[in-house]
């Protein structure tokens, strides 16, 4: 029996309840404006008991909830202190654990997919899981040869019950806006439907993360853990060890943060130079930071360790040479150049007229992190670019909506949002030009 949307009716009546709670809310917030109460208090207030009821629900359910929590957790760096403050514990767990299917649901995956012996291929199962996420969780086990693994098991009907949350969720995108501000939900959650049939295909996931491990496996900075065995539902990878990125955020020391920003930031612009290939996925429960090895047992020997490739864009040539081409121009403060360049590419339409200058200066304050030799990426910077950006009454406000992303940057955009909210979440200092000289095609003087 299908375990995950064996509560249809119950998952259903939970995220629609949602539209209603924000309908509900909104009103109350109408009625202390007209009480006298500042518009900004009143927003601020909206925003902390949406969120309150939003991530409650989303963490309550697997599926298509479960990975728009995790979507949206990343971004938590753009709310107030006072709204995010609260619930930052509760966009942790989002992150990192789901509520586990019953063991005998996952023993009869494990036998249909890997057949009726299959505990003769371990020597060890644990039945408890160690992690859990959007489609699937992970058992730790040891392999016939005794290499210590990690068992992906996929949730039964996960496709279908990812396909109902994310079309329901679709509906009322727009009432979580105010949110997470300068963020536009409903394009993310489309593309997370769009990418569905890719994201159950454990053959596309096991060859993405062999590429991944072949290509870093001397790498002295990244560790990919090798894929043992995989079925059409269940991956099996080496086990891998190591401080979640998220105890990183909660507790770690400064010297961690550094090191494990400028490892994500590494690894995001080399990643697809050297495999032609983008992670997709970049919430900390997919990120471990390793111990160094011996001797060289300091920040500088500290590696990073990656795990989920069950979404990546293919990116054959590497991330696209206009992206570096512009963010060299837009330092450089070529207007005309930058303007021409984005219209080239189709960021602006050829039915829309920009001002070249205007358009300069709203970029300027977003790549302000690869002008400096080191940057130190924070919370308080995020909701400063947050808020510049989703002032109705503001200029860069009015110029984003004008701004048109071409589909095939949808995700090298969402992927590069993400990371930065990752960044500003763990404070870290870092060399952000080095990277992007090293590995933007485009970005380094021609």
């Amino acid at each position: 029996m299908s375990d995950l949307p064996r509560k249809a009716v119950t998952r259903t009546a939970k995220l629609a309840a949602l539209p209603l709670g924000f309908a509900g809310r909104a009103t109350w917030g109408l009625g202390k404006r007209i009480g006298g109460r500042s518009a900004e208090l009143v927003t601020r207030e909206l925003q902390q008991r949406t969120a309150e009821q939003l991530f409650k629900v989303l963490g309550e359910l697997k599926g298509g909830a479960m990975k728009l929590g995790q979507a949206l957790s990343v971004f938590e760096s753009a709310l107030p202190e006072e709204v995010a403050g609260p619930y930052r514990a509760t966009l942790t767990k989002l992150q990192d654990a789901a509520p586990p299917m019953p063991t005998r649901t996952v023993h009869a995956v494990l036998e249909e997919h890997l057949g009726d012996k299959w505990r003769e291929l371990f020597l060890e199962f644990e039945d408890k899981p160690s992690a859990a996420a959007s489609i699937g969780q992970v058992h730790r086990a040891v392999w016939h040869d005794g290499r210590e693994v990690a068992v992906k098991v996929q949730y039964p009907g996960a496709g279908e019950a990812l396909l109902s949350d994310l079309t329901q969720l679709s509906r009322f995108a727009r009432l979580l806006g105010p949110l997470v501000p300068g963020l536009d939900v409903k394009p993310l959650i489309t593309e997370m439907r769009d990418r569905v049939s890719e994201e159950l295909d454990y053959g596309l996931e096991a060859a993405a993360q062999q590429r991944h491990a072949e290509v870093f496996a001397d790498d002295p900075d990244v560790r990919v853990p090798a894929v043992v065995h995989r079925a059409d539902q269940v991956l099996v990878t080496e086990w891998m060890e190591g401080l979640p990125l998220s105890e990183v955020i909660a507790e770690g020391s400064q010297e961690q943060r550094d090191r494990a920003g400028q490892l994500l930031a590494r690894f995001l612009f080399s990643g697809p130079a050297r495999t032609g290939l983008l992670h997709a996925d970049p919430h900390p429960g997919n990120f471990r930071l390793l111990p160094g090895d011996g001797e060289d047992t300091g920040p500088e020997g500290w590696r990073l360790g990656v795990l989920d490739f069950g979404t990546v864009d293919r990116l054959p040539g590497g991330l696209p040479e206009i992206i570096g081409a512009c963010l060299r121009l837009t330092l450089a403060g070529e207007a005309e150049s930058v303007y021409a360049a984005l219209r080239t590419e189709g960021f602006v339409k050829e039915s829309v007229a920009l001002d070249p200058d205007a358009v300069l200066e709203y970029l300027l304050p977003i790549i302000e992190p690869a002008e400096a030799e080191s940057f130190g990426f924070s919370r308080g910077w995020m909701r400063t670019q947050a808020a510049r950006i989703a002032d109705p009454r503001s200029p860069a406000h009015q110029l984003g909506r004008q701004l048109n992303l071409p589909p095939s940057y949808l995700l090298i955009h969402r992927v590069t949002l993400s990371t930065i909210g990752v960044l500003c979440q763990l404070n870290a200092t870092v060399r952000l030009r080095d990277e992007l000289e090293e590995w933007l095609p485009g970005f380094a003087a021609p």
